[in-house]
């Protein structure tokens, strides 16, 4: 369920243009979809993990707020990184 040191530096490394670029919204935002994913993944098994249906749910927030940010910052860069997480709204 975690993501490993190599998984990150890759998301890193794609989304922040380097792997030392950690604090950049688009690389953010595709760390969070990745965590996501895993986390719905986890929760379609174990339906009754109520604790971990609230961290998705503050974790969906985060991504949402980042989203709004990069939107309003840059709408190409915005629609480039959607398209490319497949993220839908």
């Amino acid at each position: 369920m975690n993501i490993t040191v190599e998984e990150k530096k890759e998301i890193f490394k794609k989304f922040g243009k380097s792997t030392e670029n950690t604090g950049s919204p688009e690389a953010q935002i595709a760390l969070f979809t990745e965590r996501i994913n895993r986390l719905t993944d986890h929760l379609k098994t174990h339906k009754k993990d109520h604790s971990t249906r609230l961290g998705l749910l503050k974790l969906v927030g985060k991504r949402r707020r980042l989203l709004n940010y990069v939107m309003k910052k840059d709408i190409e860069g915005y629609r480039k990184l959607i398209k490319e997480l497949g993220i839908r709204k």
